[in-house]
């Protein structure tokens, strides 16, 4: 596949001081299960990050936390030094229990010690955008709060060069609003997919600002998204349910960019190969109809 294939086929949006191809990849899942500990085939994640940036993807969301430090490790030794043309955002805000659960790390020597951890297992000198992740609400969901102080100690490390870009993840609208206030937002990275919409309104409005809006679970995360009117048009298109899941999503509005994440190479290549489709308008108002409760 050609490296500008992607970029030719998904279009690209603004993001920071970059224009990304709008499919990019998430690599949450090249670490162990849960999200913890190795990979059960190191080499096999090693060739997705390849075989990713070989196909034209530009943009590679990633996390410290994950593993934790195995998955920027693998990142480091797969594609470094790296091209040019590579975004490599980044998230801080959590650390990892010995048993592998999620712990708040939102304060300002915490997200500083995040900072240089991911430098260090990345290899930069400079991390492109760091998403301040949320940890406010109950079982790791979003909810109201000042995050004033952890966006300040961020803005601060910024200032120091360590950080190009500052963007939010698992926030609120105020959440974003007050963010906005507090210095720029790089992007907005929070769930939503055929059956979670609940930030419609979030994403035309940072549509308006050409603010990128980057969904997590965009195929539903650790319970994938089923529906019959989804498979119905799949069969239609001849893609697959979750190929359909990720072309609505780039049609949804121009400023989504994408990070389905897999560990397996074909995989990897069924989500690049959904920017091919495009979804009729009947079809679009048949699955706008999808909600959590019919999937």
């Amino acid at each position: 596949m050609n490296t500008k294939s992607v970029q030719a086929r998904g279009g690209t949006y603004p993001f920071g001081d970059r224009e990304v191809a709008r499919v990019g990849y998430g690599a949450m899942q090249l670490s162990g299960k849960g999200v913890f500990g190795p990979p059960r085939d190191r080499a096999g994640a090693i060739a997705v990050l390849r075989t990713a940036v070989e196909s034209g993807v530009e943009h590679i969301d990633t996390s410290d936390y994950y593993g934790p430090h195995i998955t920027n490790q693998l990142i480091r030794e797969a594609l470094h030094p790296y091209r040019d043309d590579l975004v490599i955002v980044t998230k801080i805000g959590a650390r990892r229990g010995e048993d592998g659960s999620w712990i708040p790390a939102m304060s300002p020597q915490a997200l500083t010690q995040a900072v240089h951890d991911n430098l260090r297992n990345l290899g930069l000198d400079v991390l492109d955008v760091v998403n301040l992740r949320s940890m406010l609400g109950a079982h790791g969901g979003p909810a109201d709060g000042s995050l004033e102080e952890p966006l300040t100690a961020l803005a601060e490390l910024q200032r120091q060069g360590l950080v190009r870009h500052i963007g939010l993840s698992n926030v609120t609208p105020a959440q974003i609003a007050d963010g906005r206030r507090l210095c720029p937002i790089a992007c907005v990275q929070n769930m939503y997919n055929l059956a979670h919409r609940d930030d419609d309104a979030v994403i035309d409005d940072l549509a308006g600002h050409d603010i990128p809006y980057v969904p997590f679970f965009p195929l539903g995360g650790f319970t994938p998204l089923q529906s019959t009117a989804l498979s119905e048009v799949a069969t239609a298109l001849g893609a697959t349910p979750m190929q359909v899941a990720l072309a609505w999503l780039l049609q949804r509005s121009p400023n989504i960019l994408l990070i389905p994440g897999t560990s397996s190479v074909g995989h990897l290549r069924e989500n690049l190969a959904a920017a091919d489709l495009t979804v009729s308008s009947d079809s679009v108002a048949r699955l706008d109809r999808i909600t959590a409760g019919m999937v």
